[in-house]
């Protein structure tokens, strides 16, 4: 059974297993929108590494302030938008999610691939540590739909940190399945630079929705 929303959008409320978690219709990225989401990365990444002097700062604020009335008429519902669903963009085009590339999305598990850039500075050249759980919780729920199992939410995520994980440094992060129990998938992911060093490991508990949870 399922409802729909003022917007059209499916809440699918039994026989699908997907508790109470909407059925949205994909919406495919336009031809310049990678483009679009790179270039506001870029300026993330120099909105925290530059000094800009206030003569200067004071007219970029207000070419900021424009760019953002010019899209605000364009603004949607969850869902609606091309960013987050389109898995050939780094990020799968959402500014959330790291600027990482999708190589391999099976039942054996999920590989990605890509760098944390000057935006994610912690310090002393590193990546700050409150990103590598943003990344494993992203590659932990990709893996619970490749292999298959129902809408799920994390019930816990654990991570460790084996080595300094550096920025503009290509690496790689692999997720699988450890195990099933009833509504719980067991899940662990690995994130090691190009030559194999291993840079952080972890681990996560899934649970499936229940009829209706959101």
């Amino acid at each position: 059974m399922s409802e729909q929303t003022a917007d059209g959008t499916e809440i699918v409320t039994d026989g699908e297993k997907r508790g109470g978690f909407p059925r949205f219709r994909h919406t495919p990225a336009g031809p310049d929108f990678g483009r679009f989401v790179e270039a506001m990365r870029r300026l993330q990444d120099l909105a925290v590494s530059t000094n800009v002097p206030d003569d200067e700062l004071a007219d970029i604020a207000t070419q900021a302030e424009e760019l953002a009335d010019r899209l605000t008429p364009y603004e949607v519902p969850e869902g609606k938008s091309p960013a987050g669903s389109n898995i050939q963009l780094p990020g799968r085009g959402s500014l959330l999610m790291l600027p990482w590339m999708v190589e391999k999305f099976d039942t054996e598990g999920v590989r990605s691939t890509g760098v944390f850039r000057r935006y994610h500075l912690g310090g002393n050249g590193a990546a700050h540590g409150g990103v590598l759980p943003l990344l494993f919780d992203d590659v932990f729920g990709m893996t619970v739909h490749a292999g298959g199992r129902p809408i799920s939410r994390t019930g816990y995520l654990h991570i460790n940190y084996r080595a300094i994980t550096p920025l503009n440094t290509q690496l790689v992060i692999e997720g699988k399945v450890d195990r099933v129990e009833g509504r719980k998938t067991f899940v662990s992911a690995r994130l090691t630079d190009l030559d194999g060093k291993l840079l952080a490991d972890g681990e996560a508990l899934m649970i499936e929705l229940l009829p209706g949870q959101p």
